[in-house]
């Protein structure tokens, strides 16, 4: 058992280890948009053309689909350049363009996930909550109908919590979905349907099923119990970490979301004795 004067050394060595990767501008986490983002646009100009073949496109477009969350999720904690600086709109630049493939505004993920890491394994509060599932396949089948283009993920948070932030990101999502499928019919009515289909629509269709399995169910299942050391955990994924996009180490991320994604290797390694003691969930990882 930890006592107190244990925890509160815990506590000192946790912290002191975390602050090392904590700051400095997070190169990987911007290149990383850039070119993802970057190459999904390229390929509209290259499939249209007839220089790339469809098929190519699309298996192509729902690798940058599937990409396109984790910067944006960087950039909604301020990682890339911290509120205050003259420079903050770099910050929000590659939030929004990393989200462009996907075609979710920056604002609606950031009110959300900020209420997620307040109330995480909340029944009520959560808005990961609805992901919950025993099984497998039972969260593969929550995550086939969040994936429905007529499923509102987020409108009961957001009219919850009322903040102008929430306000504005309801305002946001309602100005992408009009903009996104304007696009999506312009292309079908000028008889690119199967482009538009093969380039964006089922790419971000896969790209959610995707996120939300390994975003929200994979790091808290069973989403049961609560407490910083508690309500998420580390696991060990048969796509390794690139293929579960890092959230293997999910659990470092809630202990210290200021700490960019690809460090979290690095600073799960130093921690992990301490969270063996803490009674942390790290399955075999």
């Amino acid at each position: 058992m930890v006592t107190t004067s244990d925890s509160a050394s815990l506590r000192a060595q946790e912290k002191a280890i975390a602050e090392k990767y904590i700051g400095g501008f997070p190169w990987v986490m911007v290149i990383w948009p850039l070119v993802n983002t970057t190459l999904w646009l390229a390929l509209w100009p290259l499939v249209l053309g007839g220089t790339l073949p469809l098929w190519a496109g699309f298996l192509i477009a729902t690798i940058n689909a599937t990409a396109a969350y984790l910067p944006s999720h960087d950039a909604q904690h301020h990682i890339i350049v911290g509120e205050g600086s003259r420079w903050h709109w770099f910050n929000e630049f590659i939030g929004w363009y990393s989200l462009v493939p996907l075609a979710t505004p920056l604002s609606i993920l950031r009110v959300t996930h900020f209420e997620h890491h307040r109330h995480t394994n909340d029944p009520a509060l959560d808005p990961d909550y609805p992901m919950a599932a025993v099984t497998i396949p039972g969260a593969i089948a929550k995550t086939l109908v969040k994936a429905m283009p007529r499923h509102e993920r987020y409108s009961a948070t957001l009219e919850r919590i009322g903040t102008p932030a929430a306000r504005a990101a309801t305002l946001h999502a309602a100005a992408l979905k009009f903009v996104n499928y304007a696009i999506l019919s312009a292309l079908a009515w000028s008889g690119h349907v199967w482009e538009a289909v093969l380039l964006w629509w089922l790419p971000v269709r896969i790209a959610q099923v995707y996120v939300n399995f390994y975003l929200s169910w994979a790091p808290h299942h069973p989403m049961v119990e609560r407490g910083r050391y508690r309500e998420t955990r580390a696991f060990r994924s048969i796509w390794g970490n690139i293929g579960s996009s890092g959230m293997q180490y999910h659990i470092i991320h809630h202990l210290y979301p200021t700490i960019p994604l690809n460090r979290h290797p690095a600073v799960y390694r130093e921690l992990r004795p301490i969270l063996e003691q803490r009674g942390c969930e790290l399955g075999g990882l």
